[in-house]
């Protein structure tokens, strides 16, 4: 079924309701799971709806609506390239109005009739640093992605973006928090056992670190669990 396009009050309320939603969410999943509800919901022509992210040369599928997303996502791995790695990698909003027309991967094109996807739509997902995926829309029929549907997908899109840079930034703070917790911890330890100052223990963690061509919090790390294993054996 066809999504009706939303009247412009609705899409504004829609659209203002998911940026409340995704603000309040701490759980990547979470909000990778609204933007796939709020896609097949706002799109116009969206009948299922994925994200994808590019691990490496690999298509990473993440809350697709559908099997059938997650299985076109592999097959875009396998083939070595689709309309979601070509918006990930040429940064532009892909389009495919009829899927038995399309020449330029024809062997996903197949693929993907044979699954009842007919039309797509993909769209970048980005913050200025660096890109972090795809949003994938597909069509049961064919040319049901027009121009309203590409404005309210990249409207929404730009939303997600958002959202997820803002996760990914806490994510970073989080662990350099947790970095530097572990790191100091370990400090204590060695100032304790060979009666040192904090710098004097700092440069004996960097030295091993170096000599062993280990991370830093690695070493640090390596330390508190064998001093909390000790404990444990004793307690």
């Amino acid at each position: 079924m066809v999504t009706p396009p939303p009247a412009a009050d609705d899409l504004a309320h829609l659209l203002g309701t998911l940026a409340v939603e995704l603000e309040g969410h701490s759980d990547p999943e979470e909000v990778l799971q609204e933007i796939v509800r709020s896609s097949v919901q706002i799109v116009p022509g969206a009948r299922w709806a994925g994200i994808s992210f590019l691990e490496g040369d690999r298509i990473e599928s993440r809350v697709p609506t559908d099997q059938l997303v997650a299985e076109l996502d592999a097959l875009q791995t396998t083939l070595d390239g689709g309309p979601c790695l070509s918006a990930l990698r040429e940064h532009h909003t892909v389009k495919v109005d009829d899927m038995a027309t399309e020449k330029r991967w024809p062997r996903f094109a197949e693929a993907a009739m044979h699954r009842g996807v007919r039309s797509l739509l993909s769209f970048r997902l980005f913050v200025r640093r660096g890109s972090l995926g795809a949003l994938n829309l597909y069509g049961g029929e064919t040319k049901v992605f027009d121009e309203e549907s590409i404005l309210v997908g990249e409207v929404l899109s730009q939303h997600a973006s958002v959202a997820l840079a803002r996760l990914n930034s806490e994510a970073r703070f989080q662990r350099a928090l947790d970095s530097r917790d572990i790191i100091g911890q370990a400090k204590g330890l060695l100032m304790q056992r060979n009666d040192v100052d904090g710098l004097h223990a700092f440069r004996m963690l960097l030295k091993v670190s170096q000599e062993t061509h280990t991370k830093l919090v690695d070493v640090a790390q390596c330390l508190v669990q064998a001093h909390e294993a000790g404990l444990a054996q004793t307690g």
